[in-house]
């Protein structure tokens, strides 16, 4: 058997029982990222085509002069490249977030290039346009490098994206251009060391970069992420259960005793499921339902109401509950808004909690005609506005929409929270 011959069925057999690893990889967790999707799909037909070449190797070099083979062969070959590159197309729009209208224009590009070079491509095998078999041996024809079109236009694409990308991290940045890069050169190499399969070594090189410059190191910054969301969610918490708070509360309840034992009892019960509902929020791991998060804020507002009574106004606009929150997630906007909105008024104000289900979303709107505050002025960091901040922060590391704040100072201020339907609600 040839020296090329060995070699190129062992890279291929390398590339295969590697990409196998991480597809087992990916398969055994039990939930995937969209992106890791996506990676998914590339790696299980790379491993295929890298399949697919090292039993053609075999069989070739058993039966060296079948033209059908041959011809058979090549026709998927090259077919297999343009769907690896569409593949990494689909990888890199799921990883890299793109605005929509560049993502539709792309997608269009993509998908119109694809389906003619792949018409293409079969209609060679009849009408030789790329290349044709004699004797048992393929010949590439002039117009060959007409077949590569798709593959150079999409790479490309990918390439301009990778570099010019503001929010992409460096090592996205470099194992996007690397596989864009690699095959070019792999390309020349291949006309110094003919018969051998440098393409095929140039993609196991650049899709194990694209494995651990990517996938990897995006779970590792994902739990990160996620454990600075637990912080957040503490730091959320613990903002809401203030000493003065407490001791205010238990004022009120003690005052009513004597005179409305009653509703010192009611009171009580409210304070009590005020914190238990809190320290089962520090503790939860998964989304609660909107209809768990309404009966915490309405525990709440009840405690409010019985210690500033006419000076806090409660309305209720609630069209659907049936959805998924973080927990501890409007509460805390709802409590900004009495005590940073409404009861710094002398003559206190109204706090409206409106909930719409839309088409593509539900929205969550708190809303206070209290005194406001000068967006430019504000420093979200300090302890009358952390909570706000991160809540944002979550929303957004859970991929579950994002907050919006609209203010005006001394006319109030209205808090939204978009929930996407599709893609939000992860468990």
């Amino acid at each position: 058997m040839d020296n090329n011959v060995v070699f190129n069925a062992t890279v291929c057999l390398i590339g295969f029982v590697i990409f196998s690893v991480h597809i087992a990889n990916l398969l055994m967790k039990k939930k995937r990222r969209k992106d890791e999707n996506a990676l998914l799909s590339f790696l299980l037909f790379t491993a295929f085509h890298f399949a697919l070449y090292a039993t053609f190797t075999f069989i070739r070099a058993g039966n060296p002069g079948n033209s059908i083979l041959v011809r058979s062969f090549y026709t998927a070959f090259y077919i297999a490249n343009n769907v690896e590159v569409f593949l990494l197309f689909l990888y890199m729009k799921r990883y890299v977030e793109l605005s929509d209208k560049l993502r539709k224009a792309l997608d269009i590009l993509n998908i119109s290039l694809f389906l003619v070079f792949v018409f293409l491509d079969v209609l060679n095998a009849f009408v030789p346009m790329f290349f044709k078999v004699e004797g048992g041996e393929m010949i590439r024809l002039k117009t060959m490098f007409i077949s590569q079109i798709y593959q150079f236009v999409m790479l490309a694409s990918i390439f301009f994206v990778a570099l010019t990308r503001k929010g992409l991290q460096i090592r996205a940045k470099v194992a996007f251009i690397l596989y864009c890069l690699l095959p070019f050169v792999a390309i020349v190499l291949q006309n110094v060391f003919k018969g051998y399969a440098i393409a095929y070594l140039s993609i196991i090189v650049a899709t194990e970069v694209l494995f651990f410059f990517l996938n990897v190191e995006k779970n590792f910054q994902l739990a990160r992420e996620e454990e600075k969301a637990k912080e957040a969610q503490i730091r959320v918490m613990l903002s809401q259960i203030q000493p003065h708070f407490i001791y205010n509360v238990l004022s009120s309840i003690s005052t009513l005793i004597p005179i409305d034992p009653v509703k010192a009892q009611e009171g009580l019960d409210d304070f009590t499921e005020y914190l238990r509902a809190n320290l089962s929020s520090l503790t939860a791991e998964r989304l609660i339902p909107f209809e768990d998060e309404l009966r915490h804020i309405k525990t709440f507002l009840s405690l409010e109401k019985m210690r500033f009574g006419e000076r806090l106004h409660i309305i209720y606009d609630i069209e659907t509950t049936d959805f998924l929150v973080p927990p501890l997630s409007v509460q805390p906007l709802v409590e900004n808004a009495v005590r940073h909105g409404v009861l710094k008024k002398v003559e206190g104000g109204t706090v409206i909690l409106r909930v719409r289900e839309e088409e593509d979303h539900h929205l969550i709107e708190v809303i206070d005609d209290g005194i406001g505050f000068d967006m430019d002025e504000v420093d979200f960091s300090n302890n009358e506005h952390v909570g706000l901040s991160n809540i944002r922060y979550r929303l957004t590391q859970m991929g579950m929409g994002d907050l919006s704040i609209k203010t005006k100072a001394g006319e109030g201020t209205r808090i939204a929270i978009s929930l996407p339907k599709e893609g939000g609600y992860p468990s």
